[in-house]
Formats: C-alpha cells, structure tokens, sequence
C-alpha cells in the first residue's frame, strides 16, 4: 500500500510488520512520534505486543535484556542524551549476543542543550558492539527496520542493531512510502525462535563473569561476528530487493554517480541528498562527480569502499561529529583505509546546523582544484 507518512510513523510500521512483542520505551526529542504510533497500534487492537512503560532509558535498555531472554522479538527508540543513558546496557546487550533493534533518531548530545540533528549520539557508541545503519529516507526506515531483525537474528551474527535516522530532517518529514504487506514481510521474516531462554524449569546463567582467562575469547567472538555480518546484511538487501523490488547499493554502501567520476563526497544521512542534488548540477555542466553513501558504519565495510575509491583523484568525507582534540571520526576511518588518495575531511551540520547546495558545490571545489579551503562547513 503506497501512502504519505512521517519517517517515524515508517519505523513504527516496520516494528509492527516485524510482529515485534515487547517495546520498553522512554520518550525523548525527536524520537517520541515513534512509540506514540506503536501505542496507538497496541491501544487500537492492530498490534500483539505489550509497552513497557520504564523510567529512564538506562531502564528500556535493561528491559531489553529480560524480554528478549523469555524469547520475545523486541524494539525501542531513543536519542541524544537519552541514548547517552543507555550507554552502560548497550555493550551488555551485544556482549550478550541478544538480537535487539532500536531506532536511534539522531541527536545533538548537550551541552549546550540542542534538540536537533548531527549524528554525535551513535556515533560516539561506535565501539559498543552494535550494528549501525544509517537511513537517507521515509522508505528506507520502514524496509531497514524490517531488514535489521533478519540480521540481528541470523545464527552467524545473533547481535544487537541500531537504525539511525536523522532528527527532524528525517523523523518528522511526510514522504511517499510504499508499506510492504504483512504475508511478504511474514516470508521475508520468520518467526523469532531463541534456544537460550528463561525458563525455571531449565535454568541458565546468563551473563555470569567473564575471568582474564576467557574474557578476550567472547571479544573475538563477537568480533567474528561483526565480521559475519558483512555478508548477512549484502544477502538481507539481496533478498528484501528480490520480494520487495528495493534496495540500497549493496545494503553496505550506495553509489551515486560513481561509475566514471574523479571526485566524490561520502557521508551518511540525509545530507547524501543534497550531496546528490549538487553532482546531478555539476554532471550537467561537464564535472565527474558522484556520492558514496555509508549505509552500515558497523561493521565497517573496508573491502566496498576500495573498490568504490579505485578511480578517485580526490575524496571528501563529511562528518556530522567530532572526536573533540582530534578529526572528524569518519574521516580518520576512511583515511586510514584510502593510502595513496587524497582525502578531504570536513566537520558539518553539527547541532542542525544547514548544510546547503552552496556547502556541497565549495566542497566539491575544493575537490577539483585539490585545496582545502576550510574544515568546518559553516
């Protein structure tokens, strides 16, 4: 069914559609239109689930844990510092291999307090042992959340995910979207099965202490996992694509303009569409520009991004974070990975901050003429 809906209203779909049964949530700015339409559903008889009404997010966090060991499919949502909140749970969530998903409606982090959009909250828990996407539109929201319960379940990755999409400028935009029917998302999505579960006449121990002697084994673990999940998330995109007829680039990374062009931005979120709108002007007047895409963050898809490097000159790689006293963290990556490339780093939209055609059109100026003008799109 096609329609008109808010990119939250897509995530709170793609959790019904997934027959998720558990959502413990905590409402924060920009993310809060995502468990009112969840409650809606659940109030108005659409969906089978039950709302954890918690105190804090540190405590949806926690919640998390208990619904997924009694072997329920479960969803939150959160932001900024709310998510900041969480941040002790969310490394006991992947180190306990629990297929969580949540919806990260990014955020500044205060202070000074900020309500709108960079990408400073998930991305500062890149090393938390989540799963990252990060979305560019009203669609993508309702197919990734669907497509990150298929990851996150699959037994070569069993880790949590995190869906990012940016606050406002995504989270509150109306735009057309296609709903997938439930009996293609039943196809697509089996049911959730855990083997581990809670159960007083089968007891476990979940989460018991990890000595020196083992600690580093469960890391590798997940690790391996991580790594796993390269190919689980290419096969996911396949399959979504072939049922569904969408899908992003290789579900790792989406190209734009990218077969014969010399210079190129990569970035993640909605500000691809207006790296996109700028190279479809230049390519009219004659320049070989395209946009590289970074749909997964985590795992980070080293291998995709050479290949798509191989025929740039120049590269700018624009962070809408900053590792304080350091870079932009998205560009220390891609640079790390890129020798021989010469590759720009630029700071931009932090706290909401416009990131305009003038911003892109400079930077693709100073791709051109191989100066760097400035760091910080202001």
């Amino acid at each position: 069914m096609k329609t008109v809906i808010e990119a939250s209203e897509a995530v709170a779909l793609g959790a019904k559609l997934s027959r998720v049964k558990v959502c413990p949530m905590y409402p924060i700015t920009p993310s809060t239109h995502i468990p009112e339409r969840i409650s809606d559903y659940i109030f108005d008889g659409e969906m089978d689930a039950e709302m954890i009404h918690v105190e804090s997010e540190h405590s949806a966090a926690s919640a998390l844990i208990g619904s997924i060991l009694t072997g329920a499919r479960s969803f939150t949502a959160t932001s900024s510092n709310g998510f900041e909140l969480m941040y002790e749970i969310l490394p006991i969530l992947s180190g306990m291999r629990l297929p969580a998903v949540m919806a990260v409606a990014n955020r500044a982090v205060a202070g000074p307090i900020n309500i709108w959009n960079d990408h400073s909250d998930a991305v500062s828990a890149r090393d938390q042992g989540w799963v990252q996407f990060y979305v560019e539109s009203s669609q993508e929201c309702i197919d990734t959340i669907i497509q990150c319960y298929k990851i996150a379940e699959d037994k070569n990755v069993q880790m949590p995910v995190m869906m990012c999409l940016d606050g406002f400028s995504l989270t509150h935009v109306f735009e057309n979207v296609d709903i997938p029917e439930q009996k293609q998302v039943d196809s697509f999505l089996p049911p959730f099965k855990r083997e581990d579960i809670l159960d007083v006449k089968n007891p476990k121990t979940f989460g018991p202490i990890g000595l020196p002697d083992s600690f580093m084994n469960f890391k590798k673990q997940q690790q391996d996992a991580m790594i796993n999940a390269i190919d689980v998330i290419k096969k996911a995109n396949l399959d979504y694509k072939k049922l569904f007829g969408r899908g992003y680039g290789d579900g790792l990374i989406e190209l734009y303009k990218m077969d014969d062009a010399e210079y190129a931005i990569l970035a993640m979120g909605t500000i691809c569409g207006t790296a996109k709108a700028k190279a479809e002007e230049l390519r009219a007047k004659g320049k070989k520009v395209g946009v590289i895409r970074l749909r997964s963050y985590r795992p980070f898809p080293v291998e995709a991004l050479k290949k798509a490097f191989k025929k740039l000159t120049r590269l700018a790689v624009l962070d809408r974070h900053i590792s304080l006293g350091s870079d932009g963290p998205l560009f220390t990556e891609i640079n790390a990975i890129a020798p021989g490339l010469d590759v720009f780093g630029y700071i931009a939209g932090l706290g909401g901050r416009d990131v305009t055609l003038d911003h892109m059109e400079s930077v693709y100026l100073d791709l051109e003429t191989g100066k760097q003008k400035r760091e910080w799109l202001m």
